[in-house]
């Protein structure tokens, strides 16, 4: 049997990519983002930041921009980027402020 077609890699093509940042000194650990990410491109580190918490890391491949991570992270670490394949334009997606992450979660019916 001749077989010609090649092989694709088993990746979404996504309109939207994201990148995370996350201010792995400040991050306590709590994993609330980890289950917020529906891709699972937020796991726990092996190591251990100044403070003695384990933190988390993303793999920005499987990033989505969502910023569900971002919405529940009680402490504020985790900045989102989002970028358009193609576009040189990047939106960054993160509350500025304990205050504003409230009024978010108040105006989206969550808790």
């Amino acid at each position: 049997m001749d077989n010609t077609k090649e092989t694709q890699p088993n990746t979404k093509q996504r309109k939207v990519k994201g990148r995370v940042e996350i201010e792995i000194q400040k991050c306590k650990g709590c994993e609330l983002c980890t289950t917020a990410c529906k891709e699972g491109a937020l796991s726990m580190s092996e190591t251990i930041n100044a403070k003695g918490y384990r933190f988390i890391v993303a793999d920005n491949d499987l990033c989505t921009g969502c910023v569900n991570c971002a919405l529940v992270c009680p402490d504020a670490v985790i900045t989102v980027y989002r970028t358009v394949p193609g576009s040189k334009k990047k939106d960054t997606i993160a509350p500025a402020s304990r205050e504003e992450l409230e009024l978010y979660l108040k105006k989206a019916g969550l808790p």
